[in-house]
């Protein structure tokens, strides 16, 4: 612990004066600090950073907050008397509810092992610039525009990357602030803003080795501690930087009450609870003003209202699509039948019967696929079964879920997910079965719990790995048991379906998508005559025109697809009237990871 003289200066009590504005601030700053000649505001490339101890009065800082520009997002931040800003403009800004935490240097422990695959780097050039955009988008998180950085040599932040070893992929990014360097900071303190990982990373760990990086750069720079904000409910972050050594700091920030940061001054409201998929529907909706009426949150049911105009949807399912389109989805045979007869190529398939007529289906084919014939989300699904045994135990299962089962053939080839609305393709991507990365140290089931969390806390709970008979007969074909700890660097599948809801993750193809493939997916679409629908191909490359149609969805997850417009291609088919307003983000918490 740090004697009492070295706790931050906004512990110690203030006595004898009246605590105005400057006097709580020189506190802050320290009581024998040289004070900054003018007020400090860096910019971080999505907003400004507001130091707030470098300011004059409450009324200045009030003034600078006001000045925030649209579709950014300012922070003031090391503000020791909030009320007093706030009772400046108590319409236009608001105390931010995220915690602040810190960590002393003297109380740091460097990892036991180092972290291998993994390559820590400042950002470079544009492809850096556009990697952390992309990252930040997939997260919600306000994009960066570089040109609009506070200069390294003006006290402005240094952006870092995290590229898998590899493969050099992008696969998490952070944001730090060297305090001495920015604004002459008599205590020698640093910052962290912006953490973010790759959700489809295998990784374990990424976030850590990133945070552990920007300390220990902070230690080798001679300063004392490090800074950062995370929202009170982010208990995923708050477990690492606990992890780490980081404890609450009582001070406060504020911020401008703006689209961007509304979840955070008006609370949960009738549409807390929306899954991220009915959510990315409900938010683009929010920017056109179109009014929102959510019946059923936990099942994603809602109502749009527009100009005299009403469609009630379930996620990206609405009222254009009709009864029997929706049927002709969810019964893999109908589905079958309709795509037939407009000459798509499909698997062979047939009802399971008795076990001499599955063998002698599977004795046909080689390999097999068995799935219930009304059946989402990949239950009851069990891929590549080349035993009679096998294929009698998957039918089993998947009668859990439909009395109905159905046999396939067997294709090899990438999962590719082709989203269609309006009879156009928006969105395009290779589905990849959920695999898990070794780190030498932890056994195959950790490492599963491990990447299941971050698949969760990704998509608000939607996706996880189930540690179930498919799982343990996958690793069992490759040779593993869940207590098996699985060699540093080595990657092994867990699933063989590539579903999202059990751990899949997605590669987006939709600018090298071969024409043939487009076309066989907007043929499917009107086959079914169904405005938004997804469906999954087997191909051998999404730029080559060869595919067998495996699947259709009346029902797409739209968020799985961004940054690509789904949501926006969505409310247009929906309400073609509608204004198109600026676009921006969906809030997220910008100073700690998701």
């Amino acid at each position: 612990m740090k004697p009492h003289s070295s706790l931050p200066h906004n512990q110690r009590l203030l006595r004898g004066q009246p605590p105005t504005y400057e006097r709580l601030q020189a506190r802050l700053a320290g009581d024998h600090a040289e004070r900054h000649s003018e007020p400090l505001i860096l910019h971080c490339g999505w907003g400004r950073l507001l130091i707030g101890h470098t300011f004059p009065s409450a009324e200045a800082l009030t003034r600078e907050l006001l000045n925030e520009r649209p579709g950014e997002r300012d922070i003031a931040l090391y503000v020791a008397a909030p009320q007093q800003v706030l009772a400046h403009a108590p319409q236009q800004l608001f105390l931010d509810p995220s915690d602040t935490l810190r960590l002393w240097f003297s109380d740091y422990r460097p990892a036991r092992r180092p972290s291998r695959g993994l390559r820590i780097r400042r950002v470079h050039s544009d492809d850096d610039w556009a990697a952390i955009n992309r990252l930040y988008l997939i997260r919600g998180m306000l994009p960066v525009d570089p040109a609009q950085v506070t200069p390294r040599q003006e006290g402005g932040p240094d952006y870092w990357l995290a590229a898998d070893a590899e493969s050099g992929a992008v696969i998490g990014t952070l944001m730090g602030l060297d305090h001495a360097r920015a604004f002459r900071d008599p205590e020698r303190g640093s910052s962290l803003w912006c953490l973010a990982v790759d959700p489809q990373c295998s990784r374990p760990g990424v976030g850590e080795v990133l945070v552990r990086h920007l300390i220990e750069h902070c230690i080798g720079r001679g300063l004392a501690y490090l800074d950062l904000s995370v929202l009170h409910d982010n208990r995923q972050a708050k477990a690492l930087y606990r992890k780490l050594g980081f404890r609450e700091l009582p001070t406060f920030a504020i911020k401008r009450r703006n689209t961007i940061n509304q979840a955070l001054f008006i609370g949960p409201g009738p549409e807390e609870g929306l899954n991220p998929y009915a959510r990315i529907i409900v938010d683009e909706a929010h920017r056109r003003g179109i009014e929102v009426h959510v019946q059923d949150a936990a099942a994603g049911i809602f109502t749009l209202s527009h100009g005299g105009r009403r469609i009630r949807c379930r996620e990206s399912l609405s009222d254009l699509t009709s009864a029997v389109s929706m049927s002709l989805c969810q019964d893999k045979i109908l589905t079958h039948r309709a795509l037939a007869r407009a000459g798509l190529r499909q698997p062979q398939q047939r009802l399971a019967g008795t076990a001499e007529e599955n063998a002698a289906f599977l004795a046909e084919h080689g390999a097999l696929v068995v799935k219930p014939v009304n059946g989402e989300q990949g239950h009851g699904v069990a891929v590549d079964l080349r035993s009679a045994e096998e294929v009698e135990a998957a039918i089993v299962r998947a009668r859990q879920f439909d009395s109905h089962v159905l046999l396939e053939s067997c294709h090899s080839g990438s999962d590719l997910r082709i989203v269609v609305i309006g009879y156009e393709v928006v969105a395009a991507a290779i589905r990849r079965p959920a695999e898990v990365i070794g780190d030498g140290r932890r056994n195959v089931r950790k490492l599963i719990e491990t990447q299941s969390r971050r698949r969760q806390a990704a998509t608000g709970g939607e996706s996880r790995i189930p540690l179930d008979e498919e799982t343990e007969r996958t690793l069992a074909a490759a040779g593993y048991s869940y207590d098996d700890v699985l060699p540093s660097g080595e990657r092994l599948a867990v699933r063989r379906t590539a579903n999202l809801h059990t751990g899949g993750i997605l590669l987006d193809v939709t600018d090298s998508l071969h024409p043939d493939l487009r076309d066989a997916a907007i043929q499917a679409a009107r086959a079914l005559e169904i405005p938004v629908t997804g469906l999954d191909f087997l191909v051998a490359d999404a730029s080559q025109p060869d595919y067998v149609i495996i699947e259709a969805n009346e029902r797409p997850g739209l968020a799985n697809h961004e940054p690509q417009p789904t949501a926006e291609r969505f409310i247009d088919l929906l309400f073609p009237l509608s204004q198109q307003l600026p676009q921006h983000p969906p809030l997220a918490d910008m100073e700690a990871p998701a």
